[in-house]
């Protein structure tokens, strides 16, 4: 078994999604923005995986959540970047300050 107790997992998943949640709501730049959101869904999948091997009952249940969250995060990146190679096809920038508007 793990020498790791779960509350290490726990705490590390913590420091992952305060650092993502800083980076979303302070950065500028539309691609640290995506990735400081990755950031905090990967803190996320740390925690259901965790549970699910440490947690009161064991089982696979949280590694299939983490696979299913894992596949909803690839698919969210590949429209982000889509949406920001539009955005920035359009307005020739990738700061959040320009998009503040979906109006042309």
């Amino acid at each position: 078994m793990s020498s790791i107790p779960l509350s290490g997992y726990l705490v590390l998943a913590l420091i992952l999604f305060c650092i993502g949640l800083y980076g979303a709501l302070t950065k500028r730049n539309t691609v640290i923005v995506l990735i400081c959101m990755e950031l905090m869904l990967n803190a996320v999948n740390l925690n259901l995986v965790a549970f699910s091997k440490l947690g009161a009952a064991p089982s696979i249940t949280g590694q299939v959540f983490a696979l299913f969250s894992i596949t909803i995060a690839a698919a969210e990146a590949a429209v982000g970047l889509a949406i920001l190679f539009a955005l920035y096809r359009n307005r020739k920038s990738i700061a959040v300050d320009d998009y503040d508007s979906m109006k042309h």
